[in-house]
């Protein structure tokens, strides 16, 4: 039913939805239900081009009992702060996971990485990851290695001299850069094009148009993060009139 888990007949549904190339949306449409339904079960289980139904809804089940082993004074369960609801915590965190891996990031480390934004510290060790996720330190540190590459987080020890991993303001400014600098990177290589296909050619004129694209397109975001860094700096202001 609309609203509710998903049932196998649906999955089933899905699963023929994507043999046929049919986009998120219209698998949606014809089950009644949200695309971003349809969105994050896929991606939470393989992928468009993995998505099984059977084995989805087998980890489906698994989840929910895992779930319902799970008693609130169980030292395995996360206790949350601030008073809020657990479950809308973790809806909302494997949404967030979605949307990374809907950018490029592996799943496991799609995790992670929502898994440092989501803690009011803002760092975690390796070993807080590993507990916090129930993965393997070996799984911990081939998804940190691989963000601390792209520039999503940095590391630093601590008094205790452990290594911590860390999402903060200056993170986020400098990965933003980084992609910019990326973005014209790509424009400097198709520049290169003109010359070796001849600068009077369709496809070397093609190039061009592609570089000079790709320049104003990195121009403008290093700009605008130039502009708006102070806002990462800046304390939100949530009062109402």
């Amino acid at each position: 039913m609309p609203g509710g888990r998903l049932t196998q007949q649906e999955r089933q549904q899905i699963a023929l939805g994507l043999a046929d190339g049919l986009a998120y949306a219209e698998i949606a449409r014809r089950l009644g239900r949200p695309t971003s339904t349809i969105t994050r079960e896929v991606m939470r289980n393989g992928g468009p081009g993995a998505y099984r139904a059977e084995l989805a809804h087998r980890a489906t089940e698994h989840r929910a009992h895992r779930r319902r082993k799970a008693a609130p004074g169980d030292p395995g369960t996360s206790p949350q702060a601030h008073g809020r609801d657990a479950e809308a915590v973790r809806a909302y965190e494997e949404t967030f996971t979605t949307v990374f891996m809907q950018s490029g990031l592996p799943k496991m480390t799609a995790r992670v990485l929502v898994n440092l934004y989501t803690t009011d510290a803002g760092s975690l060790t390796a070993a807080e990851l590993a507990a916090g996720l129930r993965i393997s330190p070996a799984s911990v540190s081939k998804a940190v290695t691989f963000l601390e590459s792209q520039g999503l987080i940095r590391r630093e020890r601590d008094e205790r001299r452990r290594e911590r991993y860390i999402v903060d303001n200056d993170v986020m400014y400098q990965s933003t850069m980084a992609g910019a600098r990326s973005t014209a990177h790509l424009g400097e290589v198709a520049r290169q094009g003109v010359g070796v296909l001849g600068p009077d050619t369709p496809a070397a004129a093609r190039l061009e148009n592609i570089a000079r694209f790709v320049d104003f397109v990195a121009e403008s975001i290093a700009r605008a993060a130039d502009q708006a860094r102070e806002i990462l700096h800046t304390k939100p202001d949530n009062t109402t009139p």
